[in-house]
């Protein structure tokens, strides 16, 4: 079992005929996802990738069954992408865009109904289900199927954890990274529920950073509701206050935010917090063997 995507995903590309969207959409068909469709406007009829192009995604979901999106198109033209995709009534949209201006996201969630469509992003690696699929732009050859969920802020360290655990024979059931802006659909806690009723997922990597209360939210979640190992690391421990590290949202301000804040709460919740993203794959090692 995964969560997210899987055997069932019927992927339709926005933006594929690009040389980014070309590129990641056949890197991602490659890896074994489903690719059925691209969207691009003034472009209908044409085919790219191999699959045809529809002049919108709607009109893609009617004739191909696609359930899932992945937005590759430029900063300015992201919100509206993500808007189509939930109009058309996609389960999941994914986008990798960095620099997405905060109040189009904003604008965005606002129009997501209660229970529509699940967005991922942006300015986030992706999701990946070894073995079955990938939405995104992870190096599936450094995953391995197994039962460690990993969702993370970082796609850096996204990719470093997942190496550690490869390297120790420790597979992943689906690695999420949910993206570092201020404003972003796919929270913490909402992979965490995804985790918590996956069967398959055995143990969780939660990577945070500093700035917001993301990862304490989480804490809070992982100590009322999950029941299965978790190991977490916090990016940005050395960061002087009120300076922007990496991501958009990765500042500290005012005190709230700092890592040493995040850290306590996780530690509190019962998880595992290593100090050095070297030391996450032999911690998850050493909780899985109690």
């Amino acid at each position: 079992m995964s969560v997210l995507v899987g055997n069932e995903t019927r992927l339709v590309v926005q933006g594929i005929t690009g040389r980014e969207g070309a590129f990641h959409a056949e890197a991602c068909r490659d890896y074994g996802t489903n690719l059925v469709a691209g969207v691009v406007p003034g472009k209908g009829g044409q085919t790219a990738v191999g699959v045809p192009v529809f002049d919108t995604v709607a009109e893609a979901v009617e004739k191909t069954g696609a359930n899932v999106g992945f937005v590759l198109v430029p900063p300015p033209f992201c919100a509206d992408a993500y808007a189509e995709a939930v109009d058309a009534g996609l389960d999941l949209v994914v986008s990798i865009t960095e620099g997405v201006p905060t109040r189009d996201m904003v604008r965005v969630m606002r129009t997501v109904p209660p229970g529509g469509t699940r967005i991922l992003g942006p300015n986030c690696p992706g999701v990946i289900s070894p073995g079955k699929a990938k939405v995104g732009i992870m190096p599936g050859f450094i995953h391995k199927e197994g039962h460690v969920g990993v969702v993370s802020r970082s796609g850096t360290l996204t990719y470093e954890a997942v190496h550690q655990l490869s390297e120790r024979g420790i597979g992943q059931s689906t690695c999420v990274g949910i993206g570092g802006d201020p404003v972003i659909g796919t929270q913490f806690v909402d992979v965490l529920e995804l985790f918590a009723a996956d069967d398959d997922t055995e143990a969780v990597i939660l990577i945070g950073e500093i700035g917001g209360g993301a990862e304490e939210e989480a804490a809070e979640f992982i100590r009322r509701e999950l029941r299965k190992p978790v190991v977490a690391f916090i990016a940005g421990q050395t960061a002087p206050p009120g300076r922007r590290m990496g991501h958009a949202g990765a500042i500290v301000m005012g005190g709230q935010g700092t890592a040493a804040g995040k850290m306590e709460a996780l530690r509190s919740a019962g998880c595992t917090v290593v100090e050095s993203p070297a030391e996450m794959g032999a911690a998850m090692e050493a909780r899985l063997r109690g």
